[in-house]
């Protein structure tokens, strides 16, 4: 699982069936400090992240798969939660 933050949407005019109805975003990995760490991966969201929102993602692939009901889909990444505050002291 990665911290990240949602940099945008993803819309594509063709792409793997299981992939319908759902919404894809672009998540920047970030660090604690908020700096990026790391490439952008394109996660499916169920929660409804808002523009440059922290979301926790993980890259379990299983779930993701299960997520979208299709077990040959090419589903990886996944937003698990949404940061909606931090713990005083921990620099996010």
């Amino acid at each position: 699982m990665l911290l990240a933050r949602v940099e945008g949407n993803v819309v594509a005019t063709r792409k793997h069936p299981s992939y319908e109805g759902w919404r894809l975003v672009i998540c920047q990995p970030i660090s604690y400090n908020g700096e990026p760490e790391g490439a952008p991966q394109i996660a499916i969201d169920a929660h409804g992240a808002g523009m440059h929102q922290r979301v926790v993602i993980s890259s379990d692939g299983s779930a993701a798969r299960l997520a979208v009901g299709d077990p040959r889909s090419p589903a990886r990444w996944l937003v698990v939660g949404i940061v909606d505050e931090k713990e005083p002291g921990v620099p996010v």
